[in-house]
């Protein structure tokens, strides 16, 4: 999913991700014992963010911050819990599945909606229509293409009540498939394919999804209060199945783009777990409060290839990809363990058949390499006839965002002669918006993976794909993509190295996207807090098993 690319010079990426809809291998972090400070209110937790959420309909949403939201306070047939295995969410027990691996059918437990209403089968089958209804126009539609019919329904061949989805009973929801899908279930977990309730969506219009009031929810918290670029509280929902386990009554998060500001809170006691900045992570490290988690997510530069005439030289996205220091944006800027990216799919995420890390198999590429850079720019501008060249680089208006962008500016600028580089910011919202309708030139991006498996990467570039922001085509690209979503299904091994195949193209061949690093983050985080589940897969942290002891 989209991530919220925040790092800075001498400061940390702090922040909650894009869009990064939007997530592999999840596991409970705890602080250790024995601090004097605790949280003010027993039952209470404060967290902080640097951005609003940009949405809390399940069929629009594509960032991070949204889909944590969602993940908190809705609930799908399934939801991830530890090491991001999925555990019963609105389905009771395991699937029931055909022989041929095609047919899916889940029973659902007896759950409410916050106003009430029973949460049925035909709230499933209403919301995976309107995610994959055109009209709706969802980005995330693509992610439902395993269902049968699913992408002609979203292409207007067929009508949406041709999806291969029913609702056999009211507590009985039967899913067609187009082919197998090993990882289906744990798919099912991810906000779009969340229920929604008919009756309230047609309700409220237009005005769905955008305020707390607006909003229906039947998972363990409801959002009680949502004060647009200032904070939001999420409740303990008394109508959730399993409120028994749901400890916390309230989390309050509060929107902070100052990092001092969130340390500062943090010391006064006002919040329970920030995102530690770089310049303070010396300071804090020898602390119990203190920890690190290593997260499957890339950032990386997006390159606009549909409407500036420069980045649709290969050269010039080559120059632009090898002509930075990633070391010193891990080493430096970021200091909390991230790693330079020579790669899109990240290290230490999933296995392929061999029992190797996909980056054991897959090769690394478009190293910071400045003489390299420096021929394909020479080259590039003589294609393109131009000596002086000027790009705008688009990110996010949080001061962090800021400082890593003026850094691949002074870099950029200082290795690649004649190119001047432009700083746009724009608030989280607006930062997505432009890139939704490629009206940039290059941008701060970053992706986490929505289900275990590296095509949760890979497919987002396939040509018209609706996370393609950038208007990258490879026709042999699609084809390995395209078997490896079907005819090699059942063949892992072919499967795996048609995916190895399709990153080389995209990397080493085409300089598609420029990668900068995979994400590690530092926590202040109270040791009186518990249960806090971090994911990499989905949204990036579940509440449900939280509490303050």
């Amino acid at each position: 999913m989209k991530k919220k690319s925040t790092a800075l010079f001498l400061v940390l990426l702090l922040a909650m991700s894009t869009f990064l809809a939007a997530c592999g291998g999840g596991e409970k972090k705890e602080s250790g014992e024995g601090d004097k400070t605790t949280s003010k209110n027993k039952n209470v937790l404060n967290l902080t963010t640097t951005q609003d959420i940009p949405s809390m309909d399940a069929s629009i949403a594509t960032d991070a911050v949204s889909f944590e939201v969602l993940n908190n306070t809705m609930e799908g047939l399934y939801r991830l819990g530890e090491n991001d295995q999925a555990v019963e969410g609105i389905a009771q027990g395991e699937p029931t599945i055909s022989e041929d691996g095609k047919t899916w059918t889940f029973k659902l437990r007896d759950a409410k909606w916050s106003n009430g209403d029973p949460v049925t089968a035909h709230d499933f089958v209403y919301s995976w229509r309107r995610a994959l209804n055109p009209d709706t126009a969802a980005e995330y539609a693509y992610i439902m293409y395993d269902i049968k019919n699913a992408q002609a329904v979203n292409e207007k061949k067929m009508k949406p009540e041709e999806l291969g989805v029913k609702a056999l009973d009211e507590k009985t929801l039967e899913v067609q498939l187009e082919n197998p899908v090993p990882y289906f279930k744990e798919l099912t977990a991810f906000g779009t394919f969340m229920p929604l309730n008919e009756k309230f969506v047609t309700e409220q219009g237009e005005k769905f999804g955008i305020e707390a009031d607006t909003t229906l929810y039947n998972g363990p918290f409801t959002l009680s209060e949502w004060k647009q670029e200032d904070k939001y509280v999420m409740k303990k929902n008394p109508e959730y199945w399993d409120a028994e386990t749901v400890k916390l009554e309230e989390i309050h998060t509060k929107v902070v783009k100052d990092v001092q500001a969130e340390v500062n809170l943090f010391e006064s006691g006002d919040a329970d777990r920030i995102i530690l900045a770089s310049e303070f992570v010396d300071k804090y490290k020898d602390r119990e409060e203190f920890f690190t988690f290593d997260q499957a997510s890339t950032f990386f530069l997006r390159l606009n290839q549909t409407s500036n005439e420069v980045l649709k030289n290969v050269d010039a996205r080559k120059a632009i990809a090898m002509g930075f220091d990633k070391t010193g944006v891990t080493d430096v800027i970021l200091n909390n363990g991230s790693k330079p990216a020579d790669y899109f799919v990240p290290a230490n995420f999933v296995k392929g058949p061999d029992g190797k890390d996909f980056r054991e198999t897959a090769g690394t590429y478009l190293q910071t390499d400045i003489k390299k850079a420096q021929k394909h720019w020479k080259a590039a501008k003589k294609a393109l006839g131009q000596d002086q060249i000027t790009l705008e680089l688009l990110t996010y208006d949080d001061d962090t965002s800021k400082k890593l962008a003026e850094y691949l500016k002074e870099q950029l600028e200082t290795n690649l002669e004649g190119l001047t580089v432009n700083i746009k910011l724009q608030p989280f919202k607006q930062k997505l918006e432009l890139e939704t309708n490629m009206d940039y030139d290059f941008s701060i991006g970053g992706w986490g993976p929505d289900y275990l498996d590296p095509m949760t990467f890979l497919d987002m570039f396939v040509t018209g794909g609706a996370h393609n922001q950038q208007g990258y085509s490879n026709p042999e690209y699609d084809k390995l993509i395209k078997e490896a979503k079907t005819t090699l299904i059942m063949e892992p091994e072919k499967r795996w190295d048609n995916l190895v195949k399709a990153e080389k193209i995209l990397l080493e061949e085409d300089a598609a996207i420029a990668p900068i690093y995979q994400r590690s983050r530092a926590y202040l985080q109270r040791t009186n807090v518990k249960g806090i589940l971090l994911h990499n897969a989905g949204g990036d942290y579940s509440y449900k098993w939280a509490e303050i002891q």
